[in-house]
C-alpha cells in the first residue's frame, strides 16, 4: 500500500455520513447490510492474495505482499505495480487456499498497475470492470483484500471525491483517482474497489499516513486502458 504523507491543496475530505439506529431506520440498515453482503459474495471469490518471490525469509520486503482481482476466466489478474515490483516470480492464492504461479504480462508504474496471468488457469471466478465515469460522490463502495495479511477482509464506505491526482512511484501524476473512506491497510494494495452493483470501479492503491478515512483507488477506466495496452503491446 502506497503511503502518502504529502498531498495537494485540493481540499481532501471524507464523505462518511453518520447513521442513527432508531427502530425506523432498521430497514435502511438491513438494505445497507444486504448490499455489502451481496457484493462480497459476488466479487469476494475473485480476489486473490499476491505474493512475490523476492521476499527475504524473516524480513518484510517492500511490495512483497498484496491483493489482486481476477478479471477474466482464463486467469488475467489486475494488481498494483508496487506489489509486483521487479519480481517475476509471483504466486496467487485464491479464497479456497489454492496456490497458483503467475507470470507478469506487463507493468505500468505511471499508473501503479500490473497485469498478471495465472499459469495453468482453470475456470476461475472473476469480476467485471465497471465504468468509473458513472460514479457519484456519496455512492456506496466496498473494498476487498488482504490487509496486513488477513485474507478476504471486507470494508465498506462511500466515494468521498472524484478526479483526484496523486503521485505514482515513478514520479508521474496519476489522474482521475477515486478517493474513498473505505478502510485500507498495507496488503489491500491491488485489491478491488467495488460498487453496490458488484462491478470493479477501482484498484486500491494508496493511503495517507496519519489520516483517517482518506484512501485512493485507480479508476477502472484507467485500468481498462492500461490492460488493453499491455495485452496489445506488452507495455503502455
Amino acid at each position: 500500500m502506497l503511503d502518502f504523507t504529502q498531498y495537494g491543496s485540493g481540499g481532501l475530505s471524507s464523505g462518511a455520513a453518520s447513521v442513527t439506529t432508531a427502530d425506523g431506520d432498521q430497514p435502511l440498515l438491513d438494505a445497507y447490510s444486504n448490499a455489502v453482503i451481496g457484493v462480497t459474495e459476488r466479487v469476494g471469490p475473485a480476489v486473490v492474495r499476491v505474493e512475490t518471490g523476492s521476499r527475504t525469509p524473516g524480513a518484510a520486503a517492500r511490495g512483497g505482499l498484496g491483493s489482486g482481482i481476477v478479471i477474466s476466466p482464463d486467469g488475467l489478474v489486475l494488481t498494483n505495480s508496487h506489489v509486483v515490483g521487479s519480481s517475476r516470480q509471483i504466486r496467487l492464492q485464491d479464497i479456497e487456499g489454492v496456490v497458483t504461479d503467475a507470470r507478469v504480462l506487463g507493468v505500468d508504474p505511471d499508473t501503479d498497475l500490473a497485469l498478471l496471468r495465472a499459469d495453468g488457469a482453470r475456470d476461475l471466478r472473476y469480476a467485471s470492470l465497471g465504468n468509473s465515469r458513472n460514479l457519484r460522490r456519496g455512492q456506496l463502495v466496498v473494498a476487498i483484500g488482504n490487509p496486513l495479511g488477513f485474507e478476504s477482509t471486507v470494508t465498506a464506505g462511500v466515494v468521498s471525491a472524484l478526479g483526484r491526482s496523486i503521485r505514482s512511484v515513478s514520479g508521474r501524476t496519476i489522474e482521475d483517482v477515486i478517493q474513498t473512506d473505505a478502510a485500507l491497510n498495507p496488503g489491500n494494495s491491488g485489491g478491488p474497489l467495488v460498487s453496490s452493483a458488484g462491478e470493479v470501479i477501482g484498484i486500491n492503491t494508496a493511503i495517507i499516513s496519519g489520516a483517517q478515512g482518506i484512501c485512493f483507488a485507480v479508476a477502472s477506466n484507467t485500468a481498462q486502458f492500461v490492460l488493453s495496452e499491455i495485452i496489445r503491446h506488452g507495455y503502455v
